[in-house]
């Protein structure tokens, strides 16, 4: 009670706080984000397509080196593994036990039909098939019909054939990327690895020795 007057005291309210009233960006900032976000996508095409260039005037000019992608897979033996065929493309399927028994090195190439590098160097996989050399390919991550349109168009030069949709097998290789090419020696044991589209200097420079060491 209030001595003053009788009535009982209460303590003053509160008052509530209050909520700022939530702010918009200013219109120019806003228009700013938006070109931002349009633009975004522009840019990492332009960035891809930059190093793409690069790559292939690299290869122009014997300054792209794909060796220096590192494989933890030389010395060791090839990765086991099993592939079913590509349809239709009149090869058998591939597994890690084909890889052993040929009596002289093999080649494991990793490829696509998306895959523009894979395309540069598919003249020397013929030479390659030409000349005797036993290949195998793995179509990555590719849909099967596109793969066997590829090879149709350009010739099959492998003599065994797997198909690597899921791309869980590359996984296993450490694949880099496409094309991707593998010597594997006769007791199944991977000698080198080339990241990158075969051309005719590394066939010469590179492949070929190898081959004849461990013939």
């Amino acid at each position: 009670m209030s001595p003053a007057d009788g009535r009982e005291a209460t303590a003053p309210a509160t008052p509530a706080p209050t909520t700022p009233a939530p702010t918009t960006p200013a219109p120019r900032a806003a228009a700013s984000r938006r070109r931002l976000l349009l633009l975004a996508p522009f840019a990492a095409a332009a960035a891809a397509g930059a190093g793409f260039y690069a790559m292939l005037r690299g290869l122009g000019t014997g300054g792209y080196d794909p060796k220096g992608v590192p494989s933890a897979l030389i010395g060791q033996a090839a990765p086991d593994f099993t592939l079913p065929p590509l349809e239709g493309a009149d090869r058998p399927g591939l597994a890690a036990a084909d890889l052993r028994g040929q009596g002289r090195p093999v080649l494991v190439n990793f490829f696509a039909s998306w895959c523009v590098p894979c395309l540069i160097e598919h003249p020397q996989l013929t030479r390659l098939a030409r000349e005797g050399v036993p290949l195998f390919g793995i179509a990555y991550k590719d849909k099967p019909a596109d793969s066997l349109a590829f090879l149709r168009r350009h010739g099959t030069p492998y003599i065994r054939l797997g198909v690597d949709q899921p791309g869980r097998v590359a996984i296993d290789w450490g694949l880099y990327g496409v094309p991707e090419t593998y010597l594997i020696d006769r007791q199944g044991i991977i000698r080198w690895r080339w990241a990158g589209p075969l051309t005719e200097d590394t066939l010469t420079q590179e492949l070929q020795p190898l081959l004849r060491r461990y013939a």
